[in-house]
């Protein structure tokens, strides 16, 4: 879990921005300079930058330059998930979902995956498959769970089509084809209204 924040920080700074004082921060950070990536990002994140705000709450859930701190992790994350991060949605969700720094809620851990995969987001596509899979946070739904995973796979996830293969050898044929129906409208609608 972890490791994937770790990937999907890099990812996050491939996105082009204009603040030199970003970039900055972003060439600190590589090279492990986590005292200036954090002074070069903490004023950014202040005034509202929602990459900045992800930026801070990784440093604090891994405790990369700063003592790890769950509640500050979840206040930077929360501040750019407001704001329709997608990136700080997702960790968001693992949060939730098990409860670090916070009270465990499968609930909210479905609303933050919700909000990413929305965003055509694999990763939180996939963590929708796995808790409708396995009743966490909602009733138990193979055919949600196929639909979440079919998108998952869809935009890359390995996982998201060994786990929709798995899922598959519960579901009826009828299950089946409602599952692939409902992932083709949810990505012809651009990911409006979803499985509801």
């Amino acid at each position: 879990m972890r490791t994937i924040l770790m990937i999907v920080l890099f990812v996050a700074f491939a996105v082009p921005l204009s603040a030199q004082d970003f970039n900055r921060g972003v060439d600190a950070y590589r090279s492990g300079d986590y005292t200036t990536a954090m002074n070069e990002w903490r004023p950014l994140a202040e005034q509202g930058n929602m990459v900045a705000q992800y930026a801070l709450g990784v440093m604090y859930d891994l405790g990369e330059g700063v003592a790890k701190d769950a509640k500050q992790a979840i206040k930077w994350y929360s501040l750019a998930a407001e704001q329709g991060y997608a990136l700080a949605q997702y960790p968001l969700g693992i949060i939730y979902e098990i409860g670090e720094g916070v009270s465990q809620d499968p609930k909210q851990a479905i609303n933050w995956y919700r909000r990413a995969a929305e965003q055509d987001y694999a990763l939180a596509q996939y963590a929708l498959g796995v808790m409708y899979d396995n009743g966490l946070g909602a009733r138990q739904d193979n055919v949600l769970a196929h639909m979440w995973y079919n998108l998952s796979a869809a935009n890359g996830s390995d996982l998201g089509g060994k786990n929709r293969e798995v899922v598959v050898k519960e579901m009826t044929q009828e299950d089946i084809s409602k599952a692939q129906s409902m992932a083709r409208k949810c990505m012809d609608s651009d990911y409006q209204g979803c499985g509801h």
